[in-house]
């Protein structure tokens, strides 16, 4: 049910809060050149955003998780997403104008995410986001879909997580949010891949849009 005494909306970043994944197309075809293979299809790229930097080695390069040289790859990816850092990424339509409404009714936000402090943590005020509570995997011992991350979140802005909705676009985030206790909204709008399903995974509500948040949250 969603909370009769709504004090925070909780986000996940890429693919829920910000649209980062024309970034990351920038990054896994010049990791594809310097290897002398061809351009892959954007939209392939876009769906596995949400799974990280070592997914994004895998699907760019087609070498195993635990090949020898996949470290060194993966160093070299994200050196490459560093010099793009928030060049193309921007909100999510809709998303400026939900977070000025929370403020209107005095309802906090905050991110959990998985994506390392080092990018998280300058790409929110580069697109013109001021985050009253970031938590990256830096700040926990158990990242998602363990709800650490979230219940840390909750004691920075000062509220019980059944006080809170947790927005995400992967099963772990919803998972996340079911296990702290919150109200769910799976981001269907997001980086998902091929053959998944945003309503399979248990959330109370699905958005269709990133703008449907706004009535979904607001009831407005």
């Amino acid at each position: 049910m969603k909370p009769m005494n709504l004090k925070a909306v909780l986000f996940d970043l890429d693919g829920t809060l910000v649209d980062t994944a024309a970034e990351f197309v920038v990054v896994v075809q010049q990791l594809r050149a310097e290897h002398g293979l061809d351009t892959m299809d954007p939209e392939r790229i876009r769906a596995s955003v949400s799974n990280g930097a070592r997914a994004l080695v895998n699907l760019s390069l087609g070498i195993d998780f635990d090949a020898p040289e996949f470290e060194s790859k993966r160093l070299r990816l994200l050196e490459l997403y560093a010099e793009v850092l928030g060049t193309a990424a921007a909100p999510y339509p809709g998303i400026r104008d939900l977070l000025d409404a929370f403020a209107e009714r005095g309802i906090r936000w905050g991110v959990a995410t998985n994506k390392p402090r080092a990018y998280a943590e300058p790409l929110l005020p580069r697109i013109g986001l001021d985050c009253p509570s970031l938590v990256c995997p830096d700040d926990v011992q158990d990242r998602k879909p363990h709800p650490e991350s979230l219940y840390l979140n909750c004691r920075e802005l000062d509220c019980a997580p059944h006080e809170a909705i947790y927005v995400g676009d992967h099963l772990r985030d919803i998972e996340a949010g079911k296990r702290a206790g919150m109200y769910t909204i799976a981001a269907a709008y997001g980086y998902i891949e091929p053959g998944d399903n945003a309503a399979d995974w248990g959330a109370d509500v699905v958005a269709a849009r990133s703008e449907d948040l706004y009535s979904l949250i607001l009831n407005d």
